[in-house]
């Protein structure tokens, strides 16, 4: 596919050309993408060089290309965006290139090669010396210069050296540290990743934790039940056992009382009146055996003390180191 056509228009004259390579500078090593180029998920680009050298930094355990150890993937975070790029066994080798921009590469390369009128005009010049470039850089002040500032200028006491030189050194000095930078984000990634684990594993230890809480206090409660069933059971036998034998007792006294009240007044004959005089005398001499002894009602004996128990059971607490109990 030709896109030269489409170009023209955009690389017309020098502002164009340094837009469009701002848009293929590497994100990594902050050049104009080196191919193979490669589009990661987020749809974001990389040089596959720059690429496999952050995923090797954030996977440094994964066999390069050509071991024979098997690897299972990795993964890495786009520098742009940050989006987690989940790799297979492939590395980078199994993302997909983008010969797009490869293209549009080469379209610009071509392009830029030819002679713009607007060149001369983006160097920059001295405010000291209007007619000098800045082609030095001063050490000492950390400044670039030109060469007259050097020689009769402010910076004549001051140790210089070539503009391209300190440029391509703090470039890559720049490049290694945003390197150093992404592979640094993504450790402290992993850390939040880990962190955000560890506070999974703490929701799901409380919830079981809990649960087993909840068990062993619902079996104490159980066996509460269960007591309390036993003593009102043993209390409810005592009461009618009781409650029979009063009972019984007062039938035998109605029956006794029945009994005299048939011995009143009447016509009988003489023997049986002495018959009844011999009755009542008995009967009037008889004790009332069996009355139920002072404090019989009482079921006091039933009272359970339970505050022992109670002050007990505040006592319950965790065992640290040996879970619950």
């Amino acid at each position: 596919m030709n896109f030269t056509v489409g170009f023209k228009p955009l690389l017309g004259d020098a502002h164009s050309m340094d837009s469009l390579e701002k848009q293929l500078i590497c994100p990594i090593c902050l050049e104009m993408f080196s191919k193979p180029v490669v589009i990661l998920p987020c749809q974001h680009n990389l040089c596959r060089k720059c690429a496999n050298d952050v995923f090797q930094a954030s996977n440094p355990l994964w066999q390069s290309r050509g071991s024979t150890t098997v690897s299972s993937g990795g993964r890495f975070r786009c520098p742009s965006c940050r989006h987690e790029v989940v790799l297979d066994r492939h590395g980078v080798y199994g993302l997909q290139r983008n010969l797009l921009v490869e293209n549009i590469i080469d379209i610009y390369k071509q392009e830029s090669s030819r002679p713009l009128h607007s060149k001369a005009e983006q160097h920059l010049m001295c405010e000291e010396h209007e007619d000098e470039k800045i082609n030095i850089y001063c050490l000492n002040c950390e400044v670039p210069t030109c060469s007259l500032c050097k020689v009769f200028g402010a910076h004549k006491d001051c140790e210089v050296a070539p503009l391209p030189t300190i440029y391509k050194r703090q470039k890559s000095e720049l490049s290694d540290g945003i390197a150093m930078l992404v592979a640094g984000n993504d450790r402290v990634q992993a850390v939040i990743t880990q962190m955000e684990e560890v506070c999974q594993t703490i929701e799901d230890n409380s919830r079981r934790q809990k649960q087993l809480l909840n068990q062993r206090f619902e079996a104490l409660c159980a066996v509460l039940e269960e007591r309390k069933g036993e003593l009102l059971q043993a209390l409810a036998r005592e009461q009618e056992e009781k409650l029979q034998r009063v009972r019984g007792l007062i039938r035998q006294y109605g029956d006794h009382l029945e009994a005299s009240s048939k011995l009143g007044p009447g016509n009988f004959s003489l023997s049986r009146r002495r018959c009844r005089r011999f009755r009542v005398g008995a009967m009037s001499k008889v004790e009332l055996a069996g009355r139920p002894e002072p404090g019989y009602e009482s079921m006091e004996q039933f009272t359970v003390s339970v505050e022992h128990l109670a002050e007990m059971l505040r006592t319950i607490d965790f065992q640290p180191g040996t879970g619950l109990h």
